[in-house]
């Protein structure tokens, strides 16, 4: 892969990596939903490339059901719930947005020191940007354990999810397409289960975090 085909790969590995780093800095939930939506149109747009370069119809598909489960229909049920909350704002994570950001910065490079060797194995232009989606996860990860709002929480998974499919697209051209359908179809539930929990329990209780159901849970 060479061209103007490699570039727009690049360009979509770039955006998704992007995504998960705003995702640290923004604390507007409802900037967070389009953060997942922009993720999403960035991984079909790769494997579209992808599926294009390799003349791949199954991972067409596979890019089809990825731009309509990532890009729309799941950043639009997160986005419903941030418009039911009271609060749409991340106010008090346990790691402040500079200490955040240093720490995104720490774990892109982690990511390229534990993926340097696999780089080194097989080289080429895809695994080259492996690195990329291993940092996405990490910064998922990252979200899951410094977030307290629910929602926050969902955003993390979703990017860990993300991250995930990048290098399965990277490093395999593609999934299977049946895998791939259901994973997204797995997250899609995960979300609908979490909205209609969420939104219950903000209908009985009101706004709340998650140290505020730890605490009633002691």
């Amino acid at each position: 892969m060479a061209g103007a085909p490699l570039d727009l790969v690049q360009l979509s590995a770039g955006v998704v990596l992007a995504g998960a780093v705003l995702a640290l800095w923004r604390r507007d939930l409802r900037a967070l939903t389009s953060v997942l939506a922009l993720q999403g149109c960035a991984l079909a747009t790769l494997a579209i490339v992808l599926a294009v370069h390799n003349g791949a119809v199954g991972l067409g598909v596979v890019a089809g059901v990825v731009l309509v489960a990532k890009g729309f229909v799941i950043p639009g049920l997160l986005a419903r719930a941030v418009r039911a909350a009271p609060g749409s704002r991340e106010t008090a994570p346990l790691v402040n947005v500079p200490a955040s950001l240093v720490a995104a910065a720490v774990l892109v490079v982690l990511s390229y020191v534990v993926a340097g060797p696999l780089t080194a194995l097989f080289p080429s232009p895809l695994t080259r940007l492996a690195p990329l989606g291993l940092a996405t996860v990490l910064l998922g990860f990252f979200v899951l354990v410094t977030r307290r709002k629910a929602v926050s929480q969902i955003v993390g998974l979703l990017l860990v999810d993300n991250g995930v499919a990048l290098v399965a697209f990277l490093l395999t051209a593609g999934v299977p397409l049946l895998v791939e359908l259901g994973t997204s179809l797995d997250v899609l539930l995960v979300v609908v289960v979490l909205q209609v929990l969420a939104t219950a329990m903000r209908a009985r209780f009101g706004q709340f975090d998650l140290d505020q159901l730890r605490e009633l849970h002691d």
